[in-house]
């Protein structure tokens, strides 16, 4: 039993981290609709957040001005934690993504109350800048959290589009804030979107 391994004698501020590092193991059970690259299995909300954390760190040289490379490591690492209660929603199923916003803020207050406030309030208000995308770290993180399944995407021959019967015109109005946080991006996305095309990756007829 993981309560077995606290110590009451050590500090609480401690323990209430360790708990939470315990709990937010989950996230490596939560899978997406993505495979990995090499089309073995769906990939994890911790590989996930992992992949886009290094995007930040090896990309921070092309983020717009303004942009705290830090923040935004951090803001890649928690974005997602909220799935461990609220579940993966795949972002081109509508009817799935009415009540997400509303599921994912219960999640919030049920995960990050386990930490110490000051810590659980840190990381809550990460997770609600990346949500909200009105900074420019925020934009740059999320940038980088459609860039990640665009390519990988690609590279499993458009499972997760032909899965969903994604029309090209739903994949770009998603990407189109690549344009914003990783300008240097965008010509590579293009490309993408071309060759899904040209390679019957995206489903034809339009969705009304």
């Amino acid at each position: 039993m993981a309560e077995n391994i606290y110590n009451e004698d050590i500090n609480v501020r401690f323990n209430k981290k360790l708990q939470f590092l315990i709990l937010i193991d989950k996230m490596k059970s939560v899978y997406r609709q993505t495979l990995l690259a090499d089309k073995s299995r769906r990939e994890t909300d911790a590989e996930h957040s992992w992949h886009i954390a290094m995007m930040a760190m090896l990309f921070a040289e092309f983020a717009p001005e303004g942009v705290d490379k830090e923040r935004v490591i951090k803001m890649c690492l928690v974005h997602d934690l909220v799935e461990i209660y609220a579940g993966d929603t795949f972002c081109y199923d509508e009817k799935a993504g009415e009540d997400k916003a509303e599921r994912e803020m219960r999640a919030a207050q049920k995960l990050f109350s386990v930490l110490p406030a000051e810590d659980g309030d840190e990381i809550k208000g990460l997770w609600l800048e990346f949500e909200k995308q009105e900074t420019p770290d925020a934009v740059f993180a999320a940038s980088l959290d459609r860039f990640q399944p665009l390519i990988n995407n690609f590279l499993t021959d458009g499972h997760t589009w032909k899965k969903g019967k994604v029309v090209r015109p739903q994949v770009e109005e998603r990407a189109a804030l690549i344009k914003k946080g990783l300008p240097i991006a965008w010509e590579t996305v293009q490309k993408i979107l071309d060759d899904a095309e040209n390679k019957g990756f995206f489903e034809h007829n339009q969705k009304n």
